[in-house]
């Protein structure tokens, strides 16, 4: 049975040092949704909860107020640097599954790369997690606004697409990471979606729906309002 591993800061949240010294995390844009759709999926948490030795309790803590109910299976919880393929490889070994039956979701192309190594499929936002269960490529691609539909229309028809706004670079171009799914939906929306390279060639990932950066684990990295 498949199971899917979750990247947390910039993935599935937001994360903020409370003044208590507490954590609070929000979840992103779709993630909910999404959640909602892997229900009977297995589902765990590889993620740095930063430095100190209440980090880990304190992002499970948040982890678990944010998406009650959630990630209740106490093995499939790995908390860790992902610096190298060891956290994948103690991940899959927690599940009793094959490595191919396991997958990372992460917006870090770095730490990707290492599930990878494990043996891993991946995928750079939420939104493909089924496209990694079906070991579908997921692609860079240009969006030319010329005529017609412009940006608002485009977000609006992505957020029912196997698709992310990566940048809106201007007025007549955006930048997506699409499915050929999502790709066949947004030229049924009116726009015309010139496919690139798969996603995973690339290091730049989305750390919001609308911009493009290479991005650290948010978890460990945000500025000190989290850990």
């Amino acid at each position: 049975m498949s199971v899917i591993f979750f990247d947390i800061g910039a993935t599935l949240a937001d994360a903020r040092m409370e003044p208590d010294g507490s954590l609070t995390l929000q979840a992103r844009p779709r993630v909910m949704a999404l959640l909602d759709a892997l229900r009977g999926v297995r589902e765990g948490i590889i993620s740095n909860p930063g430095p100190g030795n209440g980090a880990a309790a304190r992002a499970e803590a948040a982890l678990h107020e944010t998406f009650p109910g959630r990630f209740m299976e106490e093995a499939l919880v790995h908390w860790g640097v992902k610096d190298s393929r060891r956290i994948f490889d103690e991940a899959v070994a927690s599940t009793g599954a094959a490595a191919d039956e396991c997958v990372f979701v992460g917006e870090d192309a770095q730490e990707r790369a290492f599930a990878r190594e494990a043996g891993m499929r991946t995928a750079a936002h939420p939104v493909f997690a089924f496209a990694a269960l079906e070991s579908r490529t997921v692609h860079r691609s240009r969006i030319e606004l010329q005529e017609g539909p412009g940006p608002a229309e485009l977000t609006a028809a992505v957020d029912e697409a196997e698709a992310v706004v990566v940048q809106i670079v201007s007025e007549q171009l955006a930048l997506v990471m699409v499915t050929m799914r999502g790709a066949e939906a947004l030229n049924h929306a009116g726009f015309r979606v010139h496919v690139r390279g798969p996603v995973d060639e690339t290091a730049a990932v989305p750390n919001r729906d609308d911009q493009a950066v290479s991005a650290p684990d948010a978890l460990a990295d945000a500025p000190h309002e989290a850990p």
